[in-house]
């Protein structure tokens, strides 16, 4: 049996990356016992660093590899491509090495060391989409340095990402708020043992149980925290179960957001960055429609506290992040590994798709550049057909699409749409100086009668004795998300399957 202390390491990848690998792996035998570099850099190949030789062309190497293979591969390169990164992890896998691990969210290690304990395995969203832009996280991040930061939402795939991002900010502290115990207490000690490990700057931890619905609570908690910046990810999300939800995705999103806006304001905390999604573009979901409630909110926030000239409220706009808790990709994990069938909706439905670190990446350079009352759109590149994706899937973990692991479509689920939209006919996007940032531009100002619409929401998710027969009615709800928004009184065709 192989032990950690008794495996044979290859780091792929001789650059700054893979030497603070090495570094942390020879002062530490625990980890296992380093035999070389692997590189395609001819002017690497042949020399040796602190003792360790490095070999190549990697591919030629891991041929050699086959008659006697190494226990685990580290792919230690900042940059790769997805073109690249599937390449390598055809040939180590025919070269027959028993663990790949990758180091994930290259933009935490752009400008700063690589650490063992950022390394796990390799999984198939390392290997899809596009190649992510590369972040010079430290300078993004500088506006939040001696800042005390809040993050609701913390222990969500949004969320927890940013957290990760954040330890190199050098902010005093970070508020990891969140409604879930379970998941505030796995990221705070997640962030621990990041930190342990040498992971980022000196950041104090703060993890904070509480609900966004509770307004009393927020006004106190607020008060408490003296925040100077908040990342709003907090949210319930899963369009199908928000359908059959409809008062909880709006108590939640959209009565909560209210809360921690007021919250905010009152307490003088000035810069607030609002995370939305592209289904709040002209919404036919309920969910979608919470968003975009939430996203005048904000942009109502932002012109109350313009007076003020310090002010930043700011809301950022992005389609699917690839791994997200309830998103396909977990999803299509598990059937795999059940041997199948893997489930798609309808053969041409499509998405946008962006790894989480980039995504999150964007989001924080966005909080750093943007301007008060802004909205801002990540460029997501182009859609990906799901039916792709799944084959894709099927391919990485050995498989064939049809013909070991068949595809089955379900249909569409209430609420879903077979592509969605990033932009509306009333909404203009224009480049930023910023590399996938883009400003939208309102052509009109919005119809919405925000007073009116809160006030209509508000007994329907709050208990109000003089209109008892109000609360928890989910048709009545919905009558007034159609009477306010028109995309909601659309009739979304429905496709055969």
């Amino acid at each position: 049996m192989i032990t950690q202390k008794s495996r044979r390491l290859y780091i792929i990848g001789a650059g700054f990356a893979g030497r603070s690998l090495a570094n942390e792996i020879q002062s530490k035998a625990i980890f296992g016992e380093l035999v070389a570099f692997l590189d395609d850099d001819p002017e690497k190949i042949g020399r040796q660093i602190n003792g360790i030789p490095v070999l190549g062309p990697i591919r030629d190497v891991a041929r050699l590899l086959r008659m006697n293979p190494a226990d685990e591969a580290i792919i230690a390169i900042p940059g790769a491509s997805r073109e690249y990164l599937k390449e390598l992890y055809s040939i180590l896998k025919k070269a027959g090495f028993e663990k790949i691990s990758i180091l994930p969210g290259i933009s935490q290690i752009i400008e700063g060391d690589a650490h063992l304990i950022q390394t796990r395995s390799i999984d198939p969203q390392d290997l899809l989409g596009r190649t992510p832009v590369a972040i010079q996280l430290k300078q993004s991040l500088a506006y939040l340095r001696g800042k005390r930061v809040m993050v609701t939402g913390a222990g969500g795939s949004i969320g927890s990402e940013i957290c990760r991002q954040l330890l190199s900010a050098g902010a005093s502290r970070l508020y990891l708020f969140g409604h879930g115990e379970n998941s505030i207490y796995q990221i705070d000690r997640e962030l621990r043992l990041l930190q342990e490990g040498g992971v980022g700057e000196k950041t104090s931890l703060v993890p904070i149980v509480g609900d966004l619905k509770d307004a009393d609570y927020m006004d106190y908690i607020m008060g408490q925290l003296h925040a100077d910046v908040v990342f709003h990810t907090a949210a319930y999300k899963h369009v199908p179960m928000m359908e059959e939800n409809p008062v909880a995705a709006v108590e939640n999103n959209v009565i909560g957001t209210e809360n921690l806006l007021s919250a905010v304001m009152r307490h003088g905390i000035k810069r607030f960055v609002h995370i939305t999604t592209d289904k709040a573009v002209d919404p036919v979901s309920v969910y979608g429609a919470s968003k975009l409630i939430c996203e005048q909110l904000v942009m109502e926030a932002a012109t109350a506290a313009g007076a003020t000239d310090t002010a930043n409220f700011m809301v950022v706009r992005f389609g699917n992040v690839l791994g997200s808790r309830g998103s396909i990709v977990p999803l299509f994990q598990k059937q795999i590994e059940k041997g199948g069938p893997v489930t798609v909706t309808h053969p041409e439905m499509r998405r946008w798709f962006m790894t989480i670190p980039e995504s999150c990446s964007l989001v924080l350079k966005a909080g750093g550049v943007g301007e008060n009352g802004k909205l801002y759109l990540l460029d997501m590149g182009e859609p990906v057909r799901i039916r792709d994706l799944a084959e894709q899937m099927i391919r990485f973990y050995g498989f064939e699409p049809e013909t070991d692991i068949k595809i089955e479509y379900s249909g569409l689920r209430a609420g879903e749409r077979l592509d969605e939209r990033l932009w509306s006919a009333d909404e203009e996007p224009r480049e930023t100086e910023y590399s996938r940032i883009l400003r939208v531009d309102k052509k009109n100002p919005s119809p919405i009668n925000l007073v009116e619409l809160m006030e209509a929401i508000k007994p329907i998710c709050r208990f109000d004795p003089q209109r008892a027969q109000m609360y928890r009615d989910s048709e009545l709800l919905r009558t007034v998300l159609r009477s306010a928004i028109p995309a909601m009184r659309q009739e979304l065709p429905v496709y055969a399957q």
